[in-house]
């Protein structure tokens, strides 16, 4: 089969390319600049260059093919407000024109990657597919997500063969996402604190992969699907993380008090620019905050097997200390 895939050089879509091609498929990667995706093409990935937010760009590369897997996305959490529109221009034009030209081109089936981040805080429950949220979002990547997360659901109302899945928070080595950022941190010593509710449900990028190449071939046109990993707290999880490096664990603390700096960070964040890690925008997503949602879906009907936290975080966090020459 030949497939489109957009974000094939990011996280998901890299480690979804690899899956792609050792399964014998064809794939026509879009890409910024091919110059620098040579790893693609040493896999055997056609190259073409394009953007999502350039919808004829695509037009001829997507002609033709059997599939399309809408990977790409903005992900910045606590991004200052003059660059959100880079997060508008591809989290929402982009994903309207991958999907009008799926659409104008008859393309027979697509996968399109949303985020369990559409639903916003849950508030401590493991939400299913049925759930809607309609509030106000957290950050402004939940916003743009839950936005093209409604565009896609509108095409599939139209008649569109899409398939969506929804991961959680998604983790592994080659990570370049604020998840990343704070393992480093705990792995260096330098995570001071984290508070004591917040929960995501956590992932391995090979699993992710995996589910967005089953939710092609077993996934039903028109479903959505949740595709994240087992529930813990981001406490629990460094406690793994504790038990597998012997590394310290940092202080637990009520989310009231990112909730506090949070509020003073807002007003502070208008006039200094922040870092992304002191933003209002990254202490309002920390502060208590839950992602959680049910897979006994995509288990049932695309045979989903996630693995442990112990398992993965053990492989990605001796990647990492390696990296650091920790190791």
């Amino acid at each position: 089969m030949k497939y489109f895939l957009t974000g094939a050089t990011g996280f998901v879509g890299g480690y979804l390319a690899k899956l792609l091609r050792k399964e014998g498929h064809e794939v026509v990667a879009l890409v910024r600049n091919p110059d620098k995706a040579g790893d693609l093409a040493a896999i055997g990935c056609t190259l073409v260059k394009g953007d999502v937010t350039e919808k004829e760009s695509m037009r001829a590369p997507m002609t033709g093919c059997d599939g399309v897997f809408h990977v790409a996305g903005w992900y910045k959490i606590g991004a200052r407000r003059k660059n959100r529109k880079e997060g508008t221009r591809i989290n929402v034009d982009g994903t309207r024109n991958v999907l009008e030209l799926m659409r104008a081109l008859g393309i027979k089936k697509g996968v399109y990657t949303s985020t369990l981040a559409v639903n916003s805080d849950t508030k401590g429950v493991q939400v299913d597919e049925r759930y809607h949220y309609d509030g106000p979002h957290l950050s402004h990547y939940d916003y743009t997500k839950a936005e093209a997360h409604k565009i896609a659901l509108e095409f599939i109302k139209n008649g569109l063969p899409l398939v969506v899945v929804m991961p959680g928070l998604i983790y592994g080595p080659g990570d370049t996402s604020s998840v990343r950022t704070t393992l480093i941190q705990y792995l260096k010593g330098k995570l001071p604190m984290v508070p004591r509710k917040t929960a995501y449900c956590w992932a391995h990028v090979e699993d992710i992969a995996q589910a967005h190449y089953d939710a092609m071939q077993k996934g039903v046109a028109g479903e959505k699907y949740i595709i994240a990993g087992p529930q813990h707290s981001l406490v629990d999880a460094l406690g793994i993380a504790h038990r597998i490096t012997g590394k310290k664990m940092p202080l637990a603390v009520n989310p009231g008090l990112k909730r506090f700096l949070s509020g003073i960070m807002s007003v502070v964040g208008v006039i200094f620019p922040l870092p992304p890690d002191y933003s209002a925008e990254n202490l309002r997503v920390l502060a208590g905050a839950t992602y959680l949602g049910d897979n006994s879906k995509a288990k049932a009907e695309l045979g989903y097997a996630p693995r442990s936290l112990k398992d993965g975080m053990s492989t990605t966090l001796w990647h990492e200390m390696r990296l650091l020459k920790m190791v």
